[in-house]
């Protein structure tokens, strides 16, 4: 696991002072994901979302490292191209020693949604690159609508609680699923409140000779109306739920790496309290539709465990 003491010893590559909210995640998954990094050479893409529009403010910039900035689709697209060009000038003696790691940022609506084909043929072709998917569960930078990872029964302003709808009626997309079927050697899941597990995954992807993918649960305060202050409480609760299973995929081999603290897993509702976003469901007239929710879960849990090799 990554060691505190040795990463506090590494150069802050996110400046402090950017444009980002109290309590937002993805700064956290930024400066956590470059910490990792160590003092390796990174250059970094970042799709048009939150991260991108609150620390590249022309003519101002937060990134101590070289950083693109990429349409709202096409992260994967612009990182890989960036590696192959990199891999040219190596062959042809213009990069001589020099190993530099390719780190591709995007959101849930970048990422599952409208960067999905980019992102599926940057895994395809095998570029060596990581590509983080800083989830917050919908299109947070544009009006909180919904997006194909945003969970069943959340309200979003295109999937608002009403009389008709009761929150988006979807389940969330499995992109890690998506992910795995790519056969690329490394997949994982985290959340930025478990800065261990999510630290040592992006140093593991970062050592890996091949395309890497880390869907890391990522809070909005905003979006998920909690206050800022328990942003990262949030996303350890979605682990205490089994909402958000916490796991990795090396060539194809599934193992779990973090679980319900104390063993106990809580109910969906313990995470759902918290945000506005839920508070619908915890009214009696929607008890049938929490349910479904927590069998759900439950159901993907225990399909987890089973790919873990658990009981």
């Amino acid at each position: 696991m990554a060691n505190l003491k040795e990463l506090s010893k590494h150069a802050e590559r996110l400046t402090g002072g950017h444009r980002l909210c109290a309590g937002c995640g993805a700064g956290a998954v930024a400066r956590q994901t470059l910490i990792a990094a160590g003092d390796t050479p990174v250059v970094v893409v970042s799709a048009t979302g939150c991260l991108e529009v609150s620390t590249s403010v022309f003519p101002y910039t937060s990134w101590k490292t070289p950083f693109f900035h990429s349409a709202f689709e096409n992260s994967a697209a612009t990182c890989s191209g960036i590696e192959a060009a990199y891999k040219s000038l190596k062959k042809q003696g213009k990069i001589k020693d020099e190993e530099i790691r390719f780190i591709a940022f995007g959101g849930d609506g970048g990422t599952y949604d409208i960067g999905l084909q980019s992102l599926s043929g940057a895994m395809e072709r095998g570029h060596r690159m990581l590509y983080v998917c800083y989830n917050n569960e919908a299109y947070m930078n544009t009006g909180i609508q919904r997006s194909s990872a945003t969970p069943k029964g959340a309200s979003a302003s295109t999937s608002p609680v009403g009389k008709v709808i009761q929150g988006k009626e979807q389940p969330k997309k499995d992109l890690t699923a998506i992910m795995v079927a790519h056969n690329i050697p490394y997949v994982a899941q985290s959340t930025i409140g478990n800065w261990n597990d999510y630290v040592t995954k992006v140093q593991k992807a970062l050592n890996t000779d091949g395309p890497t993918f880390i869907n890391v649960m990522t809070p909005c305060r905003l979006g998920w109306g909690c206050k800022p202050e328990d942003s990262m409480e949030m996303v350890r609760l979605a682990v205490d739920t089994c909402i958000w299973p916490v796991y990795e995929v090396v060539d194809g081999v599934y193992k779990m790496t973090m679980k319900p603290r104390g063993g106990e897993k809580k109910p969906v509702t313990e995470f759902f309290k918290h945000q506005t976003r839920f508070k619908h469901l915890l009214k009696p007239e929607n008890a049938e539709l929490l349910a479904s929710i927590q069998a759900d879960v439950d159901a993907k849990w225990n399909k987890i465990l089973a790919l873990c090799g658990e009981k």
